[in-house]
């Protein structure tokens, strides 16, 4: 089912620290919000009513529907990924108001965890363009692009949702495209057709995340279809962005094959040679979380008979502390082979950038 921005997003309590209304982006969301409740909070980090909850099905789509929250940005550095991007940049935004059920962010806060969207872009923009002035231009090409270093805008949210709210994600695509060694990135998997007018000039990277439909009906929570996202990606290709796939998450069970099979069958019918001449995929098999199974169990058990595996899962501590669940290592290799000879015999000309 597509949702609409209203439907989406309809905010009608703002959280917000106390400082916001000194920045000109602060002014500028509480403006598109007139009729919402503010309630003043120390910090974005800690609002009891949002985080740690247990709430029902109910509650959790409500909030992220109708909350948000605003804050200053703390921490301004690009930190190196290499995998998807060559840096982090430091995040416009947290949270979502989606609600795809493996999310890893509600690890840390817990609950619904709605958008929070930060006010200082200013400051977070003038940081990114001092990181990338200083690197001077990429040695030579890589895996992760041919030209740019590439910066990941996106880590913690969704920017195609996050511009519903205010013009941060309009002004990074400007900061980019004005940039010349560095190109934004940023995965998606809500259709914000606005994003066309934002003239990117091939300098934003825009990866349509994408899973077969059955299973997004069920684990891709208040997102827009498969089919509404495949067709938007020559229109966002002809708008001058580069639109990469993520085939993300991968998730195993019976007759995963066949269902990927469809979904490939179904891009390449989907897009025309423009689109396919500069297609690539990141793909990211599962990884799950046992305090995620935990939050998940409260209001959405349908998803956990999918991504609750551990007769094909192990434990495994990520790099940030975590113990998290991943599918068998000696077994995970064999089914990316399979999943990489899959997407070889049905889209040739989709390389892979990244797989993990």
């Amino acid at each position: 089912m597509s949702h609409s921005p209203a439907r989406l997003l309809a905010i009608d309590t703002i959280y917000h620290e106390p400082a916001i209304e000194t920045f000109a982006r602060g002014r500028e969301i509480l403006g598109r919000f007139p009729g919402a409740r503010r309630i003043a909070v120390p910090s974005h980090w800690n609002i009891p009513e949002l985080h740690g909850n247990a709430g029902s099905v109910e509650d959790w789509v409500r909030i992220k529907r109708s909350t948000l929250v605003l804050g200053v940005k703390k921490g301004l550095t690009s930190r190196p990924n290499g995998r998807s991007a060559h840096f982090i940049a430091p995040s416009s935004s947290n949270g979502c108001a989606m609600a795809c059920a493996y999310c890893y962010v509600p690890r840390r806060k817990g609950f619904a965890n709605p958008i929070t969207l930060f006010v200082n872009t200013e400051a977070i923009g003038r940081a990114i363009r001092r990181h990338a002035a200083a690197q001077g231009p990429l040695p030579a090409p890589d895996q992760i692009d041919d030209r740019f270093w590439v910066y990941d805008i996106g880590e913690n949210g969704d920017l195609s949702v996050d511009a519903l709210a205010c013009d941060s994600v309009r002004d990074l695509v400007a900061l980019f495209r004005d940039t010349p060694n560095a190109k934004a990135s940023f995965a998606t998997k809500f259709v914000n057709r606005d994003l066309l007018a934002y003239a990117p000039e091939g300098k934003t990277r825009i990866r349509f995340s994408l899973m077969p439909e059955r299973i997004a009906r069920v684990v891709d929570v208040r997102t827009s279809p498969m089919p509404e996202r495949i067709a938007a990606i020559d229109d966002f290709v002809a708008a001058g962005y580069e639109v990469h796939a993520n085939f993300s998450p991968v998730i195993l069970y019976e007759g995963w094959e066949d269902d990927w099979r469809a979904l490939f069958r179904a891009l390449d019918a989907g897009i025309g040679p423009a689109a396919k001449a500069q297609l690539r995929a990141e793909i990211i098999f599962l990884t799950h979380n046992a305090a995620l199974h935990d939050v998940n169990l409260r209001w959405h058990p349908k998803a956990e008979a999918l991504l609750w595996r551990p007769d094909i899962q192990e434990t495994k501590r990520s790099e940030g502390g975590m113990e998290n669940l991943r599918y068998r290592s000696g077994w995970k290799g064999r089914w990316l082979t399979r999943f990489e000879a899959l997407l070889a015999e049905e889209l040739p000309y989709c390389g892979v950038r990244y797989a993990f």
